[in-house]
């Protein structure tokens, strides 16, 4: 397989899971405010420090308030990550590969494109119809997925686009689940409060793990929130999963076993994922839930780094 066309797969998946979690976070902290009591309905700042675009909407908007945050989040096309940037940039990728994939898929991503696209010069995105567009969102990212599961071929390609989503997806957990700190920061105080609870089970619900939680524990307990979205081998949205996953179609692309490594990103995706196997909750708690969190993120990022250089980038002889 051609690089170009591997990486516009594996593009093209990390852009429609970016655009997914980005309508997590902004539709459950919508609906966080709503229950908020008055004068702290406002916690839209946290959403920008966690997906790490602080600089850019500083420099776009200077003052923090909800309508500049969603606008920035969801349909600004000068925020690379938003909504609309991502599935433009996950179209262009998938026109890139139209011979390759199948038309399901190219229709489906070309028409979430659109539909969003019709939204941005609109007021359709104020407050009665936001939680309705993000829902389309997620569930149209679903239809990608299963469609992409169902369709294609589980070769070459397939497995590029599975390395690119479960990756994006480990990443956007983490920083679901860092948000919480940032909430955290101007009052201490409220930890273990009322407040403290619907702040964690909305957290919760923007991965979608609400009910796959009670099922399994029950009552709402931080340390278990942690231990859920972290290290549990068979929820698909924890790290540990998704990092499972991500080394598994990697092994397949090259060929190697999982216990050994030739290249950098099997290295690094490996000691990623041993790292987990061997971690319990209470260590995560000891080092600090945001000091983790930090350094996983820049483990994350190395390992994207690897597979960029291992598949991606040019090579001179």
């Amino acid at each position: 397989m051609l690089s170009r066309v591997a990486e516009s797969i594996y593009w093209m998946n990390r852009y429609v899971e970016r655009a997914e979690n980005y309508a997590r976070l902004i539709d459950v902290n919508f609906r966080l405010t709503l229950d908020l009591p008055p004068g702290l309905q406002e916690q839209w700042r946290p959403l920008i420090l966690t997906t790490g675009d602080g600089d850019i909407y500083q420099q776009l908007y200077g003052t923090w308030s909800k309508d500049k945050v969603i606008r920035f989040m969801a349909f600004d096309l000068d925020n690379p990550n938003s909504i609309y940037s991502c599935l433009s940039h996950a179209r262009e990728n998938a026109r890139c590969v139209r011979e390759i994939i199948p038309s399901e898929l190219w229709l489906q991503i070309n028409e979430l494109y659109l539909s969003v696209s019709e939204v941005v010069n609109t007021n359709e995105w104020k407050d009665e119809k936001l939680s309705k567009f993000f829902r389309k969102i997620k569930f149209a990212s679903h239809l990608f997925a299963g469609i992409m599961d169902a369709t294609c071929s589980h070769n070459e390609g397939w497995n590029f686009g599975m390395l690119g989503r479960f990756i994006e997806r480990a990443d956007k957990t983490a920083r679901i689940l860092d948000m919480k700190y940032y909430y955290l920061l101007p009052s201490v105080k409220d930890v273990g409060t009322s407040l403290d609870i619907l702040q964690w089970c909305a957290l919760l619900r923007s991965a979608s793990a609400f009910e796959m939680y009670r099922k399994q524990f029950g009552s709402i307990s931080i340390e278990r929130i942690v231990e859920f979205l972290v290290l549990d081998r068979l929820f698909p949205r924890s790290i540990h999963y998704c990092l499972i996953v991500a080394e598994q179609s990697l092994h397949a692309l090259l060929g190697t076993d999982v216990t050994t490594f030739v290249t950098q990103a099997e290295k690094y995706l490996g000691k990623a994922r041993s790292d987990l196997n061997y971690t319990e909750v209470a260590d995560i708690i000891g080092i600090g839930l945001h000091e983790y969190l930090d350094s996983f993120q820049t483990e994350l990022n190395n390992v994207s780094a690897a597979i960029h250089e291992t598949f991606f980038a040019m090579q001179y002889v």
